[in-house]
């Protein structure tokens, strides 16, 4: 199954990641795992860069689903580029969407990916809906 980017999304973060030697397996490429890892470096940077931190004794976001899909394996040395974007959000949910490149490499997808995020009221464990400062910059107009 392969789920692809829509057309019409907003870019809202992008950060260089460098591969580590640790990063490879037993065949030579990065460990599928790892991918996982550099989109939620990156989900997490961009969240904590516009003060979306989680309150555990009030409301914030939490993970409801991710994907990726391996389009070519990442090497020892490498640099990548991570993009994450946002689709039009929902009631209480919105969509990240990542791309991965290499540096160097500018347009050739080695990985793809995304999640969803779901605005919580952690107390109650409900979800809400997105509170309006959060719905205006996921909004891609």
């Amino acid at each position: 199954m392969r789920f692809e980017i829509p057309e019409k999304k907003k870019l809202v973060y992008q950060m260089t990641i460098p591969v580590r030697w640790g990063d490879m397996d037993t065949m030579g490429h990065v460990n599928n795992a790892l991918y996982f890892r550099y989109m939620e470096s990156a989900r997490i940077n961009w969240l904590h860069s516009i003060n979306c931190l989680p309150d555990p004794q009030g409301e914030g976001v939490i993970l409801a689903s991710t994907f990726c899909n391996f389009r070519r394996p990442f090497v020892y040395p490498a640099d990548i580029l991570i993009k994450t974007y946002v689709t039009e959000p929902g009631h209480s949910s919105f969509e990240t969407w990542t791309t991965m490149e290499k540096v160097g490499e500018p347009g050739v997808l080695y990985a793809t990916g995304g999640a969803t995020l779901v605005w919580l009221n952690f107390r109650e464990g409900k979800s809400m809906p997105l509170p309006e400062w959060l719905r205006q910059v996921l909004t891609t107009r």
